[in-house]
């Protein structure tokens, strides 16, 4: 991403074709009781209007992918990462058992596409023909908000505006400092790690897997781990995901996602570090090396301020 495209996607908004993502529906008159045992966020209130972010843990809160979910008259839809089509479907399937609930796999029935809104229209809807059985919602997928777009495989799509190439959409990401899979939300990181608590998790719902190594993250604050934003001062000095970072010659995390920053051309990205050792404009040092022989990182903001 070119700092010119940056620019016009900042304010003129943006198309990105999601339609690789995995894709579920689930039917069943025990569906939203079902799913609602099954992920952090409150299933109850999902509906046709807007897309729900919802993570799926393990026993011990630990995630195995997080999901976008809406409902529809009959049924719950949800899509996740493209590389959670087999793992997380047969997660989902396996808990399944006197309830009456059907998950079925819709991955290559439909296209799924996404409208990131531009500063100067904000509130704008996309202007996508939605045909007969397509269908509009909203969501939030890259740090502000936006809408889905549902559209049956096969059905012809003019976005009419600039589409984002993966590379670009990724960029994006990046730089509007969004958690995913499988860079940050991973299976050794807990929701709150990822700084999706806020986003992805209700606490009065009732009881899912994992609940309760989660509420007690929610009660006493500690997890090992906390999710930072950072900015290299070197400008074009490239940095890759996995790099460890130091301070005072102390390893204390690593980096999970980076990317040139189209008009700074300063390396910018996410990275975990240990909880509380580092602070806004901490100086980090990068690399496997003694902190003596490494390059300066500074944080620039911790994600969820």
């Amino acid at each position: 991403m070119d700092a010119e495209l940056y620019s016009i996607t900042l304010r003129d908004g943006a198309w990105v074709n999601l339609s690789d993502r995995a894709k579920w529906t689930l039917s069943g008159s025990d569906r939203v009781r079902y799913l609602n045992g099954q992920v952090t966020q409150d299933v109850r209130l999902a509906n046709a209007q807007v897309a729900l972010h919802a993570c799926v843990t393990n026993a011990k809160g630990r995630m195995e992918g997080d999901v976008f979910l809406h409902a529809a008259t009959d049924c719950l839809w949800l899509d996740a990462a493209p590389s959670l089509r087999e793992p997380l479907g047969m997660r989902l399937e396996r808990y399944i058992i006197a309830d009456d609930a059907v998950l079925d796999d819709v991955s290559k029935a439909w296209q799924l596409w996404h409208w990131i809104p531009g500063e100067s229209a904000p509130a704008a809807e996309p202007t996508l023909e939605l045909g007969k059985n397509g269908r509009r919602l909203k969501a939030q997928r890259f740090g502000r908000p936006g809408y889905d777009v549902w559209l049956p495989r096969g059905e012809a799509v003019e976005p009419g505006s600039r589409v984002l190439l993966t590379e670009q959409a990724e960029t994006f990401r990046i730089l509007q400092r969004v958690p995913a899979w499988p860079t940050e939300i991973h299976a050794e990181a807990f929701p709150q790690e990822a700084g999706l608590e806020k986003s992805c998790m209700s606490f009065t719902k009732g009881c899912y897997i994992g609940q309760e190594v989660l509420s007690r993250i929610k009660t006493t604050g500690k997890m090992p781990r906390e999710l930072i934003a950072w900015e290299h001062i070197e400008p074009e000095s490239p940095i890759s995901a996995g790099s460890k970072l130091h301070l005072d010659e102390r390893e204390i995390g690593q980096i999970t996602s980076a990317t040139l920053h189209p008009q700074s051309r300063r390396w910018v990205g996410l990275a975990y570090v240990r909880q509380g050792v580092a602070s806004l404009d901490s100086v980090l040092r990068l690399g496997d090396a003694l902190p003596s022989v490494c390059s300066e990182i500074k944080i620039s903001a911790f994600l969820n301020q």
